[in-house]
């Protein structure tokens, strides 16, 4: 089981300090460097990624898994409805994976345009409106990549995420150390990782009644360096140094990448 091997831990009700329904997080928690109206900041779309290919990579695995396992326990309906919240020109899913509707929620109607996976999409401002215009029990994921700590408001849109689950959906929340620092909220620039996964999951806490609660590294293991040529096999080919330096500069770069992490609820 890859999932189980990549778990940091499992969250249960007695690890948060309040009850689900409860709220511990101040104002002051939530302000941000830049408080001016979003839709000024996301006005120019940016086809740009904001991970590396190598968390980018992973996180694409980790949605197949995830898709193929939805399939594989569906007896009767094998489709997938997806939901990606902050959506953007990509949402980093698997290609050889057929999924059937897929709404993307964005702030630039032109980065949601070129998203070819979105069957559909809406530009809202979950930060001045936390409603999803969906039916109750609509989607089998949703899904949100390095934008949660742009929230402003995550209990009422955590409490919209569960209701627009279907029974048995899964939310995947991914981030890694990189943000907007004048728009991420100021407890998650004061936290570190260990401490945002905690956060995300205490959204989940205490927005609703999950099933589970896990959070994820979905890295894979590090690259191995390659062994260091010896004297005698550079004397025989000068080039074996030349070719050791560049393919150890390039391990050690992907190993020293962006971390990525996901905290998972299922409904």
């Amino acid at each position: 089981n890859v999932a189980a091997s990549r778990e940091i831990c499992s969250f249960d009700k007695s690890d948060f300090a309040m009850s689900t329904g409860e709220w511990p997080y101040t104002q002051s928690d939530m302000n941000r460097l830049d408080g001016t109206d979003d839709a000024n900041f996301y006005a120019e779309p940016r086809f740009v990624t904001h991970i590396d290919d190598r968390a980018i990579g992973s996180l694409t695995e980790f949605y197949k898994e995830e898709f193929l396992k939805h399939a594989s326990s569906s007896s009767s309906d094998s489709s997938i409805d997806v939901l990606d919240l902050c959506s953007s020109w990509i949402s980093h899913f698997p290609e050889d994976i057929q999924l059937d509707r897929v709404v993307g929620i964005g702030m630039n109607a032109k980065e949601l345009e070129a998203n070819p996976r979105l069957t559909e999409y809406l530009c809202q401002d979950l930060n001045k409106d936390s409603n999803l215009p969906f039916e109750d029990e609509s989607f089998d994921f949703i899904c949100n990549v390095v934008s949660v700590d742009y929230l402003t408001s995550p209990l009422e849109i955590f409490q919209e995420m569960y209701r627009v689950l279907k029974p048995g959906g899964k939310s995947l929340v991914s981030f890694s150390n990189r943000c907007f620092a004048t728009k991420a909220v100021a407890m998650w620039l004061q936290a570190d990782d260990i401490d945002r996964l905690t956060i995300v999951a205490s959204y989940y806490h205490y927005a609703a009644d999950w099933k589970s609660i896990q959070a994820l590294d979905i890295l894979p293991p590090p690259l191995e360096t390659p062994k260091r040529p010896g004297i005698a096999e550079i004397m025989k080919d000068p080039n074996a140094a030349f070719s050791w330096a560049a393919t150890a500069a390039a391990v050690s770069k992907a190993n020293n990448g962006d971390p990525m992490f996901v905290v998972k609820a299922i409904k």
